[in-house]
């Protein structure tokens, strides 16, 4: 597959009915693909990728270089570094050895008139990702949807047109080898915004739609989309330091979670501490956040407690700000820290950090999140981390698929009976 014109708007319509067409023949034949060609096809990806490493990093050069108005964030998440490119071929290479998630029996149970009835795995069929300015996204993606058997168009954003492009080729490369269809991964013929809305409009041909970027987009596919869509807003997420926690345990933590990546949406974006808490471990924690360059705001209580932190606003409570910001608050104990972060939070990655286990048990059960931390990062939420080899993203609703969304979470299930002659009466 050659790499499109960045912008080509001749007949966008017909020519993405076409890829959607394609994508559903494709994904006809992958579900019935055994276990072993899609293992060969995603582990020839992976070497082809290596081989072509210097050709994605002048591809890449080329969207840095072209890239304006991009923030630091986004900036960073755009560039492939060597280290970059052999984490996403070594991804590729995780995924390929996962169990496959396919024709695996979830459940199955016998009937008092003889019928044997099971609920067997089946793939999702074709899945539209529709992401920003992350290249790797484009094998993440790829290689979580063709694992579970599914085909994937992926419309990447016009930042990473050159990048995705020969990633794109070199998934394509990887089925062909291993006697698959190529056209089980895909893009839309070119980079303009008018194939998302075409897109989301295809429910003939694509069965989910998967947003990952920022609230913009999200919102605009949920609010657009014709088709299914599994999404996560934002990543408003807290660490909150109970009483209990251990000073040194607790200024690691939060140094990692706020400042290890401040761009991703696991980052922490507002810090609790108990008041009780506050002459113990705020002083140390500031020392540390400020000596890295990390901004602070905090409510009134904390200000007073530190005069290196600003008055927060009432806006700073629910802003996801993917630089190394911190908002800081002080709660009375435990419910206190439970109700704020369950009216602020966006259901994303929630952390405790404390010694009381009956308090973690608490936390993790009436905090309203896809992923609760106990004393751990909350940049620790990833589908890599949690050895699913990669993420398509995390989902933060209540239907399907919820946290890391990873192979088997992209595939559905249905229900085979067997019988002997059974009539019903």
């Amino acid at each position: 597959m050659s790499v499109q014109a960045l912008h080509d708007t001749s007949d966008l319509k017909t020519q993405m009915q076409d890829v959607g067409a394609r994508a559903r023949t494709a994904a006809l034949a992958l579900a019935n693909a055994d276990g072993a060609s899609k293992t060969a096809a995603l582990t020839a990806a992976a070497a082809t990728l290596r081989q072509r490493a210097e050709d994605l990093k002048q591809a890449n050069q080329a969207d840095v270089d072209a890239a304006e108005g991009l923030s630091e964030a986004l900036l960073d998440r755009l560039k492939l570094t060597d280290a970059r490119i052999e984490g996403m071929a070594a991804g590729l290479e995780t995924i390929a050895q996962l169990p496959d998630p396919v024709n695996a029996t979830l459940a199955e149970w016998d009937r008092p008139n003889g019928l044997k009835i099971a609920r067997v795995s089946v793939p999702i069929g074709v899945i539209g990702i529709i992401y920003e300015s992350r290249p790797n996204v484009t094998a993440d993606a790829g290689s979580l949807c063709l694992k579970a058997g599914n085909a994937a168009i992926l419309r990447g954003g016009s930042e990473s047109w050159h990048s995705s492009g020969v990633i794109l080729e070199c998934l394509r490369a990887g089925l062909e080898s291993a006697g698959l269809p190529a056209d089980a991964v895909q893009r839309p013929p070119s980079a303009d915004r008018e194939n998302v809305g075409y897109m989301l409009a295809m429910p003939e041909h694509i069965d989910l739609i998967v947003p990952r970027g920022g609230k913009g987009l999200i919102q605009r596919v949920l609010e657009n989309s014709r088709v299914p869509v599994l999404a996560h807003l934002e990543g408003i997420n807290h660490t909150y330091v109970h009483a209990s926690a251990d000073v040194e345990q607790a200024v690691a933590v939060v140094h990692n979670a706020k400042l290890r990546r401040p761009g991703i949406c696991g980052a922490t974006e507002t810090l609790l501490l108990d008041r009780a808490a506050l002459e113990t471990h705020l002083k140390p924690i500031v020392d540390d956040l400020t000596a890295a360059g990390c901004e602070l705001r905090g409510d009134a209580a904390v200000c007073a407690t530190d005069s290196r932190i600003a008055p927060a606003t009432a806006a700073d409570w629910d802003t996801e700000y993917l630089a190394p910001i911190l908002t800081i608050g002080a709660v009375d104990g435990l419910d206190a820290a439970i109700q704020h972060i369950n009216r602020h939070g966006t259901g994303h990655t929630e952390a405790i950090l404390t010694s009381d286990e009956t308090a973690a048990e608490r936390f993790g059960r009436e905090v309203d999140a896809a992923i609760c931390m106990v004393n751990a990062s909350t940049q620790f939420a990833d589908g890599g981390e949690f050895g699913m080899g990669a993420e398509i993203g995390i989902a933060t609703g209540r239907l399907h698929a919820r946290g890391p969304v990873g192979a088997q979470q992209l595939t559905s299930y249905k229900y085979i009976v067997r019988g002997t002659g059974q009539t019903r009466p």
